[in-house]
């Protein structure tokens, strides 16, 4: 019996295309060395599937373009800032900093409740040892309650930006509110005080913030790290070129104007319209 050879489809095409661009982004978030492989989604965990934070949280273009806008705004803070300089490897091991934190947020977004409770106990032991003084002698640790929620609203502000930006800009208030509650259970988790609820009060905690912050040195040294695009492939390269922009156009004006980060308003389209097309090829490699 002979058989009929069937013509090839465009997704008989697409699919290897697809693969190579999924195994990419999950080689980028996990550790392969170590046994690392992307999080299952547990509905038994601190959120479940009908939360937000699910929801904002599954969208690699906006987490990533988010983690680096917060980074930068994180390290304007003197003493988070320091606690990177004297107890990090960032100038040999940047790209495995930012592969745990994005680990920590996946484990208490989508792993079961003994998991990320589990690692948030892990980074409360490492906070525990983290500590010093600042070049002008104040001391610091990174246990601080104020500054754990410098660091999370920042974050929590800058991921759900970047959604609202990239993925869905008509996100009903409500659910943005319900997005800083859910969040807060992490924060509360780690020692964090205090912790916004809302966005008004991300948005007023944020600027209680501003007469600490300050760009030095040491400041411009990180920030040129966690901009550098760290990868010899030219594709890969123009990519990380493209998302560090839209990380910088998502920060507040203020924060931009602090570290002297230029936005050119002519460019902002072409950032957001490319980084809108990267963020639409991902999802698609990843249906």
């Amino acid at each position: 019996m002979s058989q009929t050879l069937r013509s090839p489809t465009p997704m008989d095409f697409a699919r290897p295309l697809k693969a190579a661009i999924a195994g990419r982004v999950v080689a980028l978030f996990n550790d392969r060395s170590r046994g690392e492989a992307p999080v299952p989604r547990r509905p038994d965990g601190l959120f479940g599937p009908h939360s937000v934070a699910w929801r904002v949280h599954g969208d690699v273009a906006a987490m990533m373009v988010g983690g680096i806008s917060s980074l930068l705004l994180q390290m304007l803070h003197p003493a988070v800032l320091a606690g990177v300089w004297d107890h990090s490897n960032f100038r040999t091991d940047m790209q495995g900093r930012l592969r745990r934190t994005a680990r920590f947020i996946a484990l208490t977004t989508y792993g079961g409740r003994e998991e990320a409770e589990a690692v948030i106990r892990r980074v409360r032991y490492i906070h525990d040892r983290v500590g010093g003084t600042l070049p002008g002698g104040t001391p610091y640790a990174a246990n601080d309650p104020a500054l754990l929620a410098w660091v999370h609203v920042t974050e929590a502000t800058s991921f759900l930006n970047a959604w609202r930006r990239y993925v869905e800009p008509r996100m009903p208030p409500a659910d943005q509110d319900r997005y800083f509650a859910e969040m807060a259970q992490v924060a509360r988790a780690l020692g964090a005080a205090p912790v916004p609820t809302d966005r008004a009060g991300a948005w007023r905690l944020m600027e209680s913030y501003r007469p600490r912050l300050r760009v030095d040195q040491r400041t411009r040294e990180v920030r040129s790290l966690v901009l550098k695009t760290a990868t010899a492939d030219l594709l890969a390269a123009q990519v990380q070129a493209l998302g560090n922009q839209a990380a910088i156009d998502l920060l507040p004006e203020w924060a931009r104007r602090l570290h002297g980060l230029p936005n050119p308003l002519l460019v902002r389209p072409f950032v957001r319209a490319g980084t809108l097309g990267v963020a639409q090829t991902l999802r698609w490699a990843f249906r």
